[in-house]
């Protein structure tokens, strides 16, 4: 009993020690929701600026308004859940969790208009199972895609250093999957009043399942979501394990942390129960919307990207066929001198 207690307090602080000195934690945590749209609405207002030109009479519906692109996003963050659940092989929920990471992370600096959700989707998901190390390649990957895969294949790749660079190359995510392990082997070792703490665990996953659908992972600490899926849980199933967070994890003289604690369990039970419905009718209307006034130049699938594309390697090309000739002359003219030499 003592080693596995020994054993649990230096996994709770490793994690902690990890996400504290982390990238998350100091460039992706903000302070509130506000903060986040602050950040969405400048990149739609920087996108429509820059592209206003293209809006005939002033037409402000032309574009897409913040709550549009936000709708487009969950959509996209939605058919990612979806396609990790259907992925074959099976697919852990770390990496779902860290896709849908990224996918958040890149609309806060970047807007739809510029970068199509679709393939910006499947990019980040195949980059997650590169960091999470779940190993399938990418003719693997795109196996699980039932539209054109070789094409998909083909613009992921071309796509993932674009990701890289938004996110800074924070790629490192901690999910609150191996906090809420770590919970539940403190519970079995510390907390006997509860005889089998594995009767939480379906409830916390269905918990962090509806979390990974908010901004909580933009907002909370994986072992505050944790947390917060484990109360959740046990207040399902009329299971008070109040005694246990306030006198066994956090102890009786940390009164204001127990508040801080409290208020952010229910800033994400509010988070998790305030999840509006996607609109079909409504999406398939944004869609279409989208598809006339996103930047052609940064869709692959445009004339304008493939004629952009094709310029860049015709110049790439003459500008090797010159340098292949400076080398041939300055080969030659070295040559000449050494035959003018003997």
């Amino acid at each position: 009993m003592f080693h596995g207690f020994i054993k649990q307090k230096y996994f709770m602080f490793k994690f902690q020690n990890m996400y504290h000195s982390s990238t998350q934690r100091k460039f992706w945590t903000f302070q509130s929701e506000e903060h986040l749209l602050d950040l969405r609405q400048t990149a739609n207002h920087d996108f429509i600026t820059n592209h206003r030109p293209r809006c005939k009479n002033e037409d402000t519906t032309f574009f897409l308004s913040e709550p549009e692109e936000r709708l487009i996003c969950r959509h996209y963050e939605h058919l990612l859940r979806d396609l990790c659940r259907n992925f074959e092989p099976p697919m852990p929920n770390s990496v779902m969790a860290t896709g849908c990471a990224y996918l958040k992370r890149f609309y806060l600096h970047n807007s739809v208009m510029d970068h199509h959700p679709n393939y910006i989707m499947l990019t980040c998901l195949y980059l997650a199972c590169k960091i999470e190390e779940f190993n399938v390649s990418i003719v693997q990957f795109c196996c699980n895609i039932k539209d054109n895969p070789s094409r998909a294949a083909e613009v992921i790749l071309t796509l993932e250093l674009l990701v890289m660079q938004a996110l800074n190359f924070h790629l490192t995510v901690h999910n609150p999957y191996r906090p809420l392990e770590g919970f539940l082997i403190d519970l079995k070792t510390r907390y006997s009043s509860l005889r089998n703490p594995d009767q939480l665990r379906q409830g916390a996953d269905e918990f962090l399942h509806r979390c990974i659908a908010t901004d909580a992972c933009l907002l909370f600490s994986p072992s505050q979501v944790s947390l917060a899926a484990l109360v959740t849980s046990a207040s399902k199933l009329g299971i008070n394990i109040d005694s246990y967070v306030t006198d066994t994890l956090l102890g009786p003289e940390n009164r204001s942390g127990l508040r801080d604690t409290v208020n952010i369990i229910k800033r994400m039970k509010c988070l998790v129960k305030n999840i509006e419905p996607l609109n079909p009718e409504i999406i398939k209307r944004l869609e279409k919307k989208l598809d006339i006034c996103r930047n052609q130049e940064l869709n692959p699938d445009s004339e304008v990207y493939k004629k952009k594309l094709q310029d860049m390697l015709d110049d790439e090309e003459e500008n090797l066929f010159i340098k292949h000739n400076k080398e041939a002359e300055i080969m030659r003219q070295k040559e000449e001198d050494l035959l003018l030499n003997i």
